[in-house]
């Protein structure tokens, strides 16, 4: 297989896709930022917490 077919064959499977509507972008694109926000946060608390922890016992 050519460089052209594997293009071709890339064209010809992008038209198949069904990409999302406006609405939809916005609401699946707030779930991702939401859900990354949340579990940073929440690992942000359970590291501050592990060094809390590790400095009680070694200090």
């Amino acid at each position: 297989m050519n460089l052209f077919t594997f293009f071709k064959n890339v064209s010809r499977e992008m038209k198949k896709v069904s990409w999302p509507r406006g609405n939809e972008l916005t609401r699946y694109t707030i779930t991702v930022v939401s859900t990354v926000a949340f579990v940073s946060v929440f690992f942000a608390i359970v590291d501050l917490g592990i060094t809390q922890i590790l400095n009680l016992l070694f200090e």
